[in-house]
């Protein structure tokens, strides 16, 4: 049977401890600037994904994320075991480790909106001094009664 709240609950306990791990334990220079966003935990608590993100040094630089992935790669079995011993769980899961896309996206998001909103104040520049293209009332207005001449009332 699934507890999928006690999945979520491990998930969790297994980010923190592969956070602190990374920060405290591990001595591998190229981990120093990845961040663990995210963990999940499959139903029957067998294999655990976790989620990183790998910043650079500074803004203008790239980040290392191959180096980093390489790293995480290496360091899988001590993390493993780590998880292993403060969980208490009977089975303790294996780690895969998955480049997190959200900010990338969120990043892109951001982008097609700034160009959104650039198009959009263009839009409403060129209509701010635009005329419409016919009669400035397009629409009928109805007649008076006294408008009313002879050749409509022989129809």
């Amino acid at each position: 049977m699934v507890d999928q709240a006690r999945a979520r609950r491990l998930a969790k306990r297994i980010s923190q401890i592969v956070a602190a791990a990374l920060e405290h334990e591990v001595k591998d220079p190229r981990l120093s600037m990845v961040t663990i966003t995210d963990a999940r935990v499959t139903g029957d608590l067998r294999e655990a994904t976790v989620y990183y993100t790998v910043l650079g040094k500074s803004v203008d630089e790239a980040p290392d994320t191959a180096g980093a992935a390489a790293a995480l790669a290496s360091a899988t079995g001590v993390l493993r075991s780590m998880v292993g011993a403060q969980t208490g769980i009977r089975h303790t899961p294996s780690l895969a480790f998955v480049p997190d896309q959200v900010p990338d996206e969120a990043r892109r998001m951001e982008e097609l909106l700034a160009r959104t909103r650039e198009s959009d104040a263009e839009v409403a520049r060129l209509a701010a001094g635009a005329r419409p293209a016919g009669d400035p009332d397009p629409y009928r207005t109805p007649r008076e009664a006294d408008d009313v001449d002879a050749s409509d009332l022989a129809e």
